[in-house]
This record gives C-alpha cells, structure tokens and sequence, in this order.
C-alpha cells in the first residue's frame, strides 16, 4: 500500500459524471459516520442532494467509532450491511491493510477539480491511502468553560495539567491516541521527538505517568458528543473533543465556552468503501463518493461545520455558516490564526502501534 507522508495541509462542478461502473445500481444504501453536528453537515451538504438526484433511500448509521472492529465482524460472517463508511485515516489505513476496504483509483473515480485538476492533484499529500478518500482537514483540541477558568483564561495544552491553576474536572477521550502526545509534550518532550519517545517502552510509561497526575479529575469521553455536553453543563472546566464539536456549542448553542488551539492535533476524515460488496451496491458507492467529494460538495460542508475542506479548489469556496451567517473561514483549525502552534498525527506510527498501546492504556485505565 502506497503512503503519502502529510507534510502540509490545505490552507460547480457536474453532479454525477458518466460513470464507468456498473449500469445497475443498487436502490438503497447505507451510509456510516459519526453522528451530532457532523453527520448533520455531511446529510445537508451530500447524502439529501444526491438522494433528491437520485431518488436512493439512504440509511444513515451513527457507527463509525467502531468501524475496524465492526467490519472485521462483518467480513468474518461474510454479511456486509454498510456500504460508506466515514473513517479517520489510520482506521483507513488499518482496513485497508486487512483487506477490508476496496482500493480507489482517484483520477477514476473521483471528479477533476472545475478547472481540470486530477482529482490526485487536488487532494495531493492528503491521499495518505489507497483506500481512503479524505473529506475534511480536522483537529482534536480543547474547550473551556469562560466563567470557570478565573481571571486568566488558558493559552497552553499544558494548563489542561495545572490544577492548581485550573482546578475541576476535565474531559478526555477515552484512548491513547493525543492523549499520549500531549503527555509528552508537557512533560518537556520536544514536539518532534515525541513519536520516538512513544515508541519505547519506556516513554509509554512515561506518558501514563503525566497522565496520571490528573486521572481523579478525568471525565472519559468515547462520543464527540459528550465533550460539548459536559461543557455545557458546566461538568468540565476543560476537555478534548473535535474542533467542529465545539464550533457547534460556542456559535451555535451561545454557551460561555471557548477555544484553546494550542497543540491542536491536525488529522483527516473520509471515506471507504467496504470490500466485497455486490456489483451494484458498488456501482452505487462509487457514484456516491464521486458526487459526495467533488469540489462544490467539499466546500459545501464547510457551510455547516468548521472543517477545512480537503480539496485545494475547495478551499476559495468556502463561504458563510448556511444559518448563522457569519465567515467559516476564521474557525478553521487550518486558520492562520488558529495553527501557530500545531502537531501532526502520525499515522504510520499509530497503524503499527495502536493495538498494543490501546491494551496498556486500558489496562493502566482500570488500575
């Protein structure tokens, strides 16, 4: 499998092309992504226009939290019920490895960019997988409670381990993955050491160590829900979730919340389309994807939530909030503003190590 090593992130076209698949397509379809704000803008900006095109019933499923496990489940009874599925792109990685999502050529099957663009070319470095098509540019980062924090508001990712500073709850997800990072980060490892670090055994236990000195006051979170929630209810003075999330609760929802963008961990989103479908349910994916990640569509769900688009000619199109009607540009996590301090998630290193740290960190959960 080919991997692009992420190295930089992205700062009307026709609806349907002629495709090259199958002529018969399936009549009904099941989309899978990750539910709240973000499913809502992924059903307003992609699956209500393409079902309005093309008369297909859509079923939308709020499973993608546990994807790999679901689909090796699928695979192993030899029933596969979805047929996209929204995965981040190490979870693509690790079903594409398996065998578990079908390879896509983009220049096949996805649209050029309006003004001729290969569909490679568009998404560039972020193709970090033969079997992934990314839909959006997003960050993991921290919300905080406005009148909760005192007089001087957080700046750092390391306040999130100050509590004499900032005493209460926080809210964490409940995985390694940037938890372990931010760990490490503030226990004075250099940003690009960190990985090396991880992987040793002894950095693993250091990282739990660091995360040790503010487990009695974690919240774990496993739903991107829940952060925005427990903000809302003035549960946590601070707690991890996507940016988008807490785009929603502070915009949206008027709470006395805010962002922390320090050490935001940028990450992509997209898609995969199951191995072993039928030639129709495939026919229909296919078609599906290539409406869903052409350039208009991208930039059309950046109308509904602050995830940067994935394409570079989506990114100009990027307008007002379809509602609030204000700029979405400037709650980007890729905003120059927002991104004077990012980390990059590193993909390979979590295909090859996710199993084993997810059972320490587990284990080290339930101590």
């Amino acid at each position: 499998m080919k991997l692009r090593k992420l190295t930089a992130l992205v700062a009307t076209t026709a609806l349907c092309a002629p495709m090259a698949f199958a002529a018969d397509m399936a009549d009904e379809m099941t989309i899978v992504s990750w539910g709240g704000a973000y499913s809502n803008s992924q059903i307003k900006a992609y699956n209500e226009p393409y079902a309005e095109k093309t008369g297909v019933k859509i079923i939308n499923d709020e499973s993608s939290a546990e994807a790999v496990a679901k689909l090796r489940a699928m695979d192993e009874a030899g029933n596969v019920t979805w047929d996209v599925v929204d995965v981040v792109a190490a979870d693509a990685m690790r079903l594409c490895d398996e065998g578990l999502a079908m390879e896509i050529d983009p220049d096949e099957h996805l649209a050029p960019a309006p003004d001729g663009t290969s569909a490679e070319e568009d998404f560039g470095d972020l193709l970090v997988s033969d079997c992934f098509i990314p839909q959006i540019v997003y960050s993991t980062t921290f919300g905080y409670r406005t009148d909760l924090v005192g007089d001087t508001a957080p700046t750092s990712v390391c306040d999130v381990f100050d509590l004499e500073a900032y005493p209460g709850k926080r809210a964490l997800e409940k995985r390694p993955i940037n938890n372990m990072e931010w760990a490490l980060l503030c226990d004075g490892v250099a940003k690009e050491e960190v990985y090396d670090v991880l992987e040793t055994e002894e950095g693993q236990e250091r990282a739990l160590a660091k995360l040790d000195t503010i487990k009695d006051n974690v919240i774990w979170w496993s739903a991107g829900a829940d952060t925005p929630q427990l903000l809302a209810d003035g549960e946590v003075v601070m707690g991890s979730t996507y940016n988008g999330r807490l785009f929603s609760v502070i915009e949206e929802q008027d709470q006395p919340v805010a962002m922390l963008w320090d050490a935001q961990v940028f990450d992509l989103d997209g898609w995969i389309i199951p191995a072993g479908l039928s030639d129709e349910r495939k026919a229909r994916a296919l078609d599906y994807i290539y409406f869903a990640t052409d350039t208009q569509r991208l930039a059309d769900q950046a109308k509904y939530i602050s995830y940067g688009p994935a394409r570079a000619s989506s990114a100009p199109l990027v307008g007002q909030h379809a509602e609030l009607g204000i700029d979405m540009a400037p709650h980007m996590p890729t905003d120059p503003e927002n991104a004077t301090n990012t980390f990059l998630y590193n993909y390979s290193f979590w295909a090859d190590y996710r199993d084993d740290i997810d059972a320490k960190f587990q284990a080290w959960l339930a101590k």
